[in-house]
C-alpha cells in the first residue's frame, strides 16, 4: 500500500479497495495494516472504511452502474481507473457525497495516483452517474445484484426464495454495534443511548471510537454481535464448571463462559490471536488458561464438563458486518472445511467427560457447516445425541430454532432492531 505525504481518507480507501478486490485480502485486515490510517483524523478513519464497505455492499448494482456508462470495458491495465470508479460511484449514489466533491476528489486522486489518461473518463463516467445514477438505482433489483451466484443459489436451496430474498436484503443494511455487558444492561444502554435486546446486547451506534465509549476502560462490555453471544448460554448454568473453548480467540465467548463463572481452557492455534484475547481479558478484568495448540489433536489432563466449539467457517452468515465475505469465499472455502469441521467435533467429544455438554457453532448460512455437518457426525456413531435449544433459553425468540431443535439465526430476525448475524449452533450431548 502507498503512503501519501498528507494522507487523505479517499487515497486509504483506494489502497484497502484494492487490496481487497485486487489482492483478495480480508476488509478488517486491510484497512487495520494500512500504514496512514492512524494519521487520519478519527471522522477521516470511519469515511475510509465506511466508504469501501459501500463499494463492497453494493458491489453488484455500482459494476452494473460504471458498465452502463462506459462504451468499451476497461482493459486489465485499467484497474486503478476502475477502482476509482467505484470509489465515485459509491459515494455518489449511496453515501449521498456532494457530486462536486465525489466528481473532483476522485479525480484529483487519480492525477495524485498516475491515472492521468484515464481522469477524462473518471469525469465523464461520474458526471453521467450523478444524472442518471439515482434512477437507475432505483430501477435495480439491489437484493440480486449484490448477491454473487453462487451464495443466492445456495440460499434459495436451502430456505427457499422467500427468506434467501431476506437474506439478501438484511445484508444491505449497516449494522448496528452490539455490544455484551458484564451487568445491568438497562443501565448501560441508558448511558450510551441505545436499547436492550430480546438476547440481553446492547444495541448502539458508537459516534466516536469505540475505545472512548464509557465503560470500555473499566472492562463494563465487549464487542460481540447479538447472535454471537448466544452459543455460550446454550451450555446452561457454568459456575464452577470446567469448560473449554476451541477456537477461541478473539475471545468473545471466552469471556462470556469466564464472566459467568466458568473454570475455562481457551484453545486457539494462533499465537498471535491468544496475545490479543489475553489483552481483552485483561481489560475485562476476567481470567482463563490459555493453550496455543491444534485443537484437533490437543488433549486436556481431565475431561470438561463441556465444550464450546466454534469451528472456522466460511463466516457467510457476517456478510452485514463484513462485506468483503461475499466476494471472497467460494464454494470451494465450504467444502474445503468441511474435514476439519468434523475433526474438530470428534476431538470436541473426546474432551468432555459422560454427561458433558458440547455446543458446535458456526458463523455461516451453509447448510454443509451447520446442519448437515452435524447430521453426518452424528451418522458415524459419535456417542452423543442432540439436546433441543428452548425459546427461553435465546430470549423467547423461537423464530431462531430450526426443526431440528438447532439455534439458526439469520439475518433478518430481529429486523426491526436492525437484524443480527446468522449462526447455527447445535447442542450435543455426550452419552452416559
Amino acid at each position: 500500500m502507498k503512503s501519501e505525504t498528507t494522507p487523505t481518507a479517499r487515497a486509504v480507501a483506494l489502497d484497502v479497495l484494492e487490496a481487497v478486490f485486487d489482492g483478495a485480502r480480508p476488509l478488517d485486515d486491510a484497512i487495520g495494516g494500512h500504514p496512514d490510517l492512524t494519521r487520519l483524523a478519527v471522522r477521516d478513519r470511519a469515511f475510509a472504511r465506511n466508504l469501501v464497505a459501500t463499494c463492497l455492499r453494493r458491489r453488484g448494482q455500482i459494476e452494473v452502474l460504471i458498465d452502463h456508462c462506459l462504451e468499451r470495458p476497461l482493459r486489465a491495465k485499467g484497474r486503478t481507473a476502475r477502482n476509482l470508479l467505484r470509489l465515485g460511484a459509491g459515494q455518489l449514489l449511496f453515501l449521498a457525497t456532494p457530486p462536486h466533491a465525489a466528481v473532483n476528489e476522485t479525480v484529483s486522486l487519480a492525477l495524485a495516483r498516475g491515472q492521468g489518461p484515464y481522469k477524462g473518463l473518471i469525469n465523464a463516467v461520474l458526471r453521467r452517474l450523478g444524472r442518471e445514477g439515482p434512477a437507475l438505482v432505483a430501477a435495480q433489483d439491489a437484493a440480486r445484484l449484490n448477491t454473487p451466484d453462487w451464495l443466492w443459489s445456495a440460499w434459495e436451496k436451502t430456505y427457499g426464495n422467500a427468506t434467501c430474498r431476506r437474506i439478501t436484503e438484511a445484508h444491505l443494511k449497516e449494522p448496528s454495534l452490539d455490544l455484551t455487558v458484564r451487568g445491568g444492561a438497562e443501565t448501560w444502554a441508558e448511558r450510551l443511548g441505545g436499547t436492550v435486546l430480546a438476547t440481553g446486547s446492547v444495541r448502539c451506534r458508537p459516534k466516536g471510537p469505540i475505545e472512548a465509549m464509557k465503560g470500555f476502560a473499566d472492562g463494563a462490555w465487549w464487542v460481540q454481535d447479538a447472535a454471537a453471544s448466544l452459543p455460550a448460554r446454550l451450555l446452561g448454568p457454568l459456575a464452577g464448571r470446567r469448560v473449554i473453548d476451541l477456537c477461541a480467540a478473539p475471545g468473545g465467548k471466552t469471556a462470556q463462559l469466564a464472566a459467568a463463572g466458568a473454570r475455562v481452557i481457551a484453545v486457539d492455534r494462533s499465537r498471535a490471536r491468544l496475545d490479543r484475547l489475553r489483552r481483552n481479558l485483561e481489560r475485562l478484568r476476567l481470567s482463563a488458561e490459555t493453550v496455543a495448540a491444534a485443537a484437533e489433536t490437543w488433549h486436556p489432563d481431565e475431561p470438561a464438563d463441556a465444550v464450546l466449539l466454534d469451528a472456522p467457517c466460511s463466516a457467510t452468515g457476517t456478510i452485514r458486518r463484513h462485506p468483503d465475505v461475499a466476494w471472497l469465499k467460494s464454494p470451494k472455502d465450504v467444502a474445503g472445511l468441511a474435514d476439519v469441521q468434523s475433526r474438530l467435533l470428534g476431538a470436541a467429544v473426546d474432551m468432555v467427560r459422560p454427561g458433558g455438554v458440547i455446543v458446535y457453532c458456526v458463523c455461516s448460512l451453509q447448510p454443509e457447516e451447520g446442519a448437515e455437518r452435524v447430521r453426518e457426525f452424528l451418522a458415524t456413531g459419535a456417542p452423543v445425541e442432540r439436546s433441543p435449544v428452548q425459546p427461553e433459553e435465546i430470549g423467547g425468540l423461537d423464530e431462531m430454532i430450526d426443526e431440528r431443535g438447532a439455534l439458526q439465526s439469520l439475518p433478518f430476525h430481529l429486523g426491526d432492531a436492525g437484524g443480527v448475524d446468522g449462526f447455527h449452533a447445535m447442542r450435543l450431548t455426550r452419552a452416559e
